[in-house]
């Protein structure tokens, strides 16, 4: 969900809907969304506005698309938002990002969207269940991408001079990112799912390996063990991680009066720990200094214009609004 500067509130839902909703709880249906490939995790995914929305009205979408052979990947596009009295439509949808290779599967997209301090889009892209590919430049499955605002490469990106998909790449070795923010500071945080145990909360680092699935802090789902981040060093290890899994999804720095508390704290919805976590940064590392049960999967977390919190939840759709 991403809000706009009248207060309106722009929220995806997976089959391919696009919502509109207002302060007093109207929703309203947004044309023209691609077509998506909904099914498993797959679907409509993440909405981002583009830093200058007010002068350019562009917004980003994520979204699962089908391939040839019963293969699909992730797929960004940007759009002109047009706004109705009712509702609104998509115009001049051009696509800026696909997911290379396509692979069979409905599973581990990541596809999560944020405009950083620098101008640039960056954007998860989970490793498709495919394990390997994460660890390969010759594909952007299981990393971090930067892009320019039209899809272009930065000439900065650390793997830039090697070409091709490797030079989209931030950071590689990532396994199902669904939550991607940048602090107070201007630095970027994704949070990823792990196997059976082992999330994680990862400060990224330019070119940065974060070694899945060489390593991880949890075992794959069949029993077998992966080593541990203290086995390779030359992996960057978490900044937290959690055993057993919250399941990460959503995930925001806040910075709002609401909850005066909470600023600079990283707020993190919990699918499996139907629960807020959040997460405080300090000298000494990441620590989670609280967990609010909310008894219900939450798929996504944003900070309203008034410092508010929203959440979303999966399965049932409720959004919800927390306030003092």
């Amino acid at each position: 969900m991403a809000f706009l500067p009248d207060g309106r509130l722009l929220v995806t839902e997976r089959p391919g809907r696009l919502r509109l909703v207002s302060p007093n709880g109207r929703v309203e249906d947004v044309d023209g969304v691609p077509d998506v490939a909904y099914g498993g995790q797959g679907g409509l995914g993440d909405v981002v506005l583009h830093p200058d929305f007010a002068g350019n009205r562009w917004v980003y979408l994520s979204y699962a698309e089908e391939g040839p052979n019963d293969t699909r990947g992730a797929v960004v596009v940007r759009a002109r938002l047009e706004l109705r009295r009712r509702g609104g439509t998509l115009a001049d949808v051009r696509v800026i990002w696909r997911q290379q290779p396509k692979v069979p599967g409905r599973g581990h997209y990541g596809h999560r969207l944020a405009f950083g301090p620098d101008g640039k889009l960056w954007i998860t892209s989970g490793e498709r269940k495919a394990l390997q590919p994460a660890q390969d430049l010759r594909t952007n499955l299981g990393k971090v991408v930067r892009l320019e605002d039209d899809g272009s490469v930065p000439r900065d990106n650390p793997f830039f001079s090697r070409g091709g998909v490797a030079g989209q790449v931030w950071s590689l070795g990532h396994r199902n990112p669904l939550g991607l923010a940048f602090d107070g500071r201007g630095q970027p945080w994704i949070h990823e799912m792990g196997p059976k145990g082992g999330d994680e909360f990862n400060r990224l680092v330019r070119g940065g390996n974060y070694g899945f699935p060489m390593v991880s802090e949890g075992d794959h789902y069949d029993g077998r063990a992966i080593p541990a981040h203290s086995t390779r060093p030359e992996f960057v290890a978490p900044a937290l991680a959690w055993t057993p899994a919250i399941s990460p999804s959503g995930l925001v720095f806040y910075s709002g009066e609401e909850f005066p508390d909470w600023r600079g704290d990283a707020l993190i919805g919990a699918l499996s720990g139907n629960a807020l976590v959040r997460v405080r940064i300090g000298p000494q590392g990441a620590r989670e200094v609280a967990r609010y049960p909310m008894g219900r999967r939450i798929r996504e977390v944003e900070q309203g214009p008034s410092g508010d919190v929203w959440l979303l939840e999966d399965v049932t759709g409720r959004l919800l609004r927390l306030r003092r």
